[in-house]
């Protein structure tokens, strides 16, 4: 109600305020609307797909309700068993050795000059696709010496220390007065006199891979207290051709091989055959028998079998190292840089030697980045595809199989998408306890 004044004038009453925006209500919806093209892109992109996955694993390739026989499947069935065995295998030793690896590496190339050189080289393999890595390394593990690295490798370190033998395949004629002496050895039937030269014919090598310092065979001559005598190729091609258990001017001999003369199951004098197959012993062997010990025909060392089925997964690991092991190198380089100096000069000064250093200092101050690391090459390695999809043979892909690639294989070779949306939910289960165990070691790190 309006009151008189003094002068008897009415006082009108002031307006009510305007009611004002809640501040913070309008923030969230600013919030709101900025994040909604992300949460609708999670939405259907990775929401959408895991609720699907559920949602199809229970129905099977017809799509009839199954329950959980599709899960029932994924410990039942022998590829599915075998890429979950293959997985933990993964899973344990990829990101540690490759931790590890970078670990040592990104230590080691702190004390050289040329360290930033060998990062470069080490990580370089990053920009290589996973394909285009497995394509390499279906070239490096190839089995023939002449075309792998790996086995070309393999093959000269052997033959460095037991080299091979020129003569596998050679073996005594019918008529030939040597027999088998047992686990590839060939002795004479007779025994041997000096002052008489002996013959010692094998076949069965092809001319193409005599050696190659072979010259044509000639007739031992005699020599008063030696004995004497030639070791060739006895055969001549042509019908007819030749003579049986004598030199002829078209055969050649067996250069290098040796010969051994054995009295009573012990040899006693020993030489190697010259480049037309001649050699001479000395008087100790007279009445001896003469032998070709099996060194002689020993196979050709070929190298490893690396994309056989015992083999296959160690193999593809190996190149997944050479890939991701630049990965932790680099990051854990960088968490080495921000150690600091001090700690290690005053653990040095206190007594401690490098590799106490390394153990009780920088390991420990790595630690956090280590897991960083460590925790990212599992989520990978859960995952891994290309690498096992293109570097093992038809022969060997059911022993390197992973979850990944089972996955890919239930999916559109079986058209059983049941089957692989059950795989897929495994994965997902699988990822689940490395998250929580990477979530939380962020919350830890952000309240310090």
């Amino acid at each position: 109600m309006a009151s008189a004044n003094a002068g008897g004038t009415a006082k009108a009453a002031p307006p009510a305020p305007t009611p004002r925006k809640s501040v913070t209500g309008t923030r969230r919806m600013v919030a709101v609307l900025f994040l909604l093209p992300a949460l609708v892109l999670l939405g259907a992109l990775v929401l959408y797909p895991i609720g699907y996955s559920l949602f199809r694993s229970f129905f099977d390739s017809s799509g009839d309700f199954t329950a959980f026989g599709n899960y029932k499947t994924l410990f039942t069935d022998d590829s599915i068993l075998t890429a979950i065995k293959n997985n933990a295998v993964w899973l344990v030793v990829a990101p540690t050795v490759a931790t590890a690896l970078g670990l040592i590496f990104a230590v080691l190339t702190e004390r050289v000059r040329w360290g930033t050189a060998f990062k470069l080289v080490i990580f370089m393999p990053m920009a290589i696709s996973m394909l285009a890595a497995g394509i390499i390394f279906r070239l490096v593990y190839e089995s023939d010496p002449d075309r792998g690295v790996a086995n070309a490798v393999a093959v000269s370190v052997h033959d460095t220390f037991a080299e091979s033998s020129a003569f596998p395949q050679a073996h005594p004629s019918t008529k030939s007065p040597l027999k088998s002496a047992g686990d590839g050895a060939f002795i004479t039937k007779e025994p041997v006199e000096a002052g008489t030269p002996v013959v010692l014919p094998l076949t069965g090598v092809p001319p193409n891979e005599m050696p190659d310092d072979a010259k044509a065979a000639e007739p031992a001559r005699a020599e008063a207290g030696q004995v004497t005598g030639t070791a060739w190729q006895d055969f001549t091609r042509g019908k007819g051709r030749g003579k049986v258990n004598a030199p002829d001017t078209a055969e050649l001999g067996y250069a290098g091989i040796k010969v051994e003369a054995v009295k009573d199951g012990e040899v006693v004098a020993s030489t190697e055959a010259g480049a037309d197959g001649t050699f001479a012993l000395p008087k100790e062997a007279d009445g001896a028998q003469l032998r070709f010990p099996a060194s002689n025909f020993r196979e050709p060392y070929n190298g490893v079998d690396w994309l056989g089925p015992s083999l296959i997964t160690p193999a593809v690991i190996g190149s997944y190292l050479w890939m991701w092991a630049g990965f932790a190198m680099v990051l854990i380089a960088a968490g080495l840089a921000s150690v600091p100096r001090e700690l290690l000069e005053a653990a040095r000064v206190d007594g401690a030697n490098e590799w106490q250093v390394f153990r009780r200092v920088t390991v420990p101050l790595l630690a956090p980045v280590l897991a960083v690391v460590l925790v990212t090459l599992m989520i990978n390695v859960l995952k891994i595809f290309d690498l096992v999809f293109v570097i093992p043979p038809g022969s060997s892909k059911d022993d390197a199989n992973v979850l990944a690639l089972q996955l890919y294989n239930s999916a559109f070779g079986d058209r059983d998408a049941g089957v692989a949306s059950a795989i897929a939910m495994l994965l997902f289960l699988l990822v689940i306890p490395v998250m929580l165990f990477n979530i939380r070691r962020m919350r830890r790190e952000g309240r310090r």
